[in-house]
């Protein structure tokens, strides 16, 4: 029966009037706050009380929240080993619009890092031609190729992590660093810094692996390819990540490949059980995780790895440059609010670590040897302490928390 308003009573003398609408794609959650009568519409979407069944083809009634749920349309998002965008937390706590606004904005900030990190590779690769074209190959040794190469295959592993939770701006980043990071050991190569084997070796899997993302990331990748690209960079990350943290204290420790093989064959021997169902549910998905998990830890080795070496040689920190550290700051931090907004630990681990340690850390060890000045310092921690604020107070007004500390808390635990 075709009608073009319907009358429904609020209770007491109220009465709100409202013309049919599509159907909706929204649903009721028991735990959100009523809404006041002017935003009691959303999206076509209308509540009341005394309407005892909701079907396909009437209004959703109801006075609380409605929030949209992401249909699932593929196999890949189905077994995805991620939350989907209703599962990240309750925004029905908070005011809707609100909410969309926050989403909206922490994902331009993680797509706005893009510009500090470009900033902070590309000097290098200007400087790297210029030598390359003065034919001054030996300038070029400078630049340590086994860490550029642990910090390409960072990337590589962080952008396949970003690319199956749906996190395009996130994903663009990496993206952005694994190209940069491949010209530069381009350079590296052509200078004979640079054994080409590696390189060679090197570019085959830069080239396999952001081919595979990307099919991936666009639906155009079978479940089988894209499980076995996961095995490969797990193995890969489990095996590169104990042999960095050991050769960071030589020649305090012994030199050797020990650690490397022994996670070599651990990592292997767990992608057969998990393959194999060998391992409990929770077990796979652990194992499915650490491929993230292991780039992360990757990145947050860095300051820990720059700090020893500001210990054992405090003279090198001369050779800092104090707007390289705060570029790395501000690429970090502009990815935090994003990664608290969608509950998402490990990235916010990465990039909190990675903000503070790294980028603030060496900022506040070049102020303390008087190689950057005090109003920089100064300026840079009211920076970074703002910023952290304005995400927690943000993030704790999206999710309508009376406390920002609750935010914290359902990262940690869950809601």
């Amino acid at each position: 029966m075709e009608a073009k308003a319907i009358a429904t009573s609020l209770g007491g003398d109220r009465v709100l009037i409202f013309p049919c609408s599509p159907r909706s794609s929204f649903v009721f959650t028991s735990r959100l706050s009523s809404l006041p009568l002017k935003r009691a519409s959303i999206g076509g979407a209308v509540s009341c009380s005394g309407v005892n069944g909701l079907t396909r083809w009437n209004s959703i009634v109801s006075t609380r929240r409605l929030v949209p749920v992401r249909s699932i349309n593929s196999e890949s998002d189905s077994d995805s080993d991620f939350p989907h965008e209703n599962q990240q937390g309750n925004p029905g706590l908070g005011k809707f619009k609100e909410y969309q606004e926050w989403d909206s904005w922490t994902a331009k900030f993680s797509g706005g890092a893009n510009i500090p990190f470009l900033m902070l590779q590309l000097p290098q690769i200007i400087l790297n031609t210029q030598n390359l074209l003065a034919g001054n190959n030996t300038a070029l040794s400078a630049v340590p190729w086994l860490g550029m190469l642990t910090g390409l295959l960072g990337n590589l592993s962080l952008l396949s992590y970003f690319a199956k939770k749906r996190e395009k701006e996130a994903a663009v980043v990496q993206t952005l660093g694994v190209v940069s990071t491949h010209i530069v050991l381009a350079q590296l190569t052509m200078a004979e810094a640079m054994p080409i084997q590696y390189f060679v070796a090197t570019s085959a899997v830069v080239t396999i692996g952001l081919i595979v993302n990307c099919l991936y990331y666009f639906g155009k990748l079978s479940k089988t390819v894209w499980q076995l690209w996961e095995d490969v960079i797990t193995i890969g990350g489990l095996s590169v990540l104990p042999q960095i943290m050991w050769s960071t204290f030589v020649p305090l420790v012994p030199n050797s490949i020990l650690p490397g093989t022994t996670a070599f064959g651990i990592a292997v021997a767990a992608i057969i059980m998990a393959r194999t169902g060998k391992l409990s549910e929770k077990g796979v998905r652990f194992v499915g995780s650490l491929s993230g998990w292991t780039a992360t830890l990757m990145f947050m080795w860095m300051p820990v790895s720059q700090m020893w070496t500001n210990f054992l040689n405090p003279d090198n920190i001369k050779g800092l440059s104090s707007i390289t550290m705060l570029l790395s700051m501000m690429g970090n931090g502009l990815m935090i609010p994003r990664a608290l907004f969608i509950r998402d630990l490990m990235w916010l681990t990465g990039s909190l670590w990675a903000t503070l340690f790294y980028g603030y850390g060496n900022i506040l060890c070049l102020y303390l040897v008087n190689c950057t000045s005090q109003s920089f310092f100064v300026a840079a921690t009211i920076g970074l302490i703002s910023w952290i604020g304005l995400a927690l107070w943000r993030d704790a007004v999206a999710y309508g928390h009376n406390s920002p500390f609750r935010s914290l808390k359902e990262l940690v635990f869950g809601p």
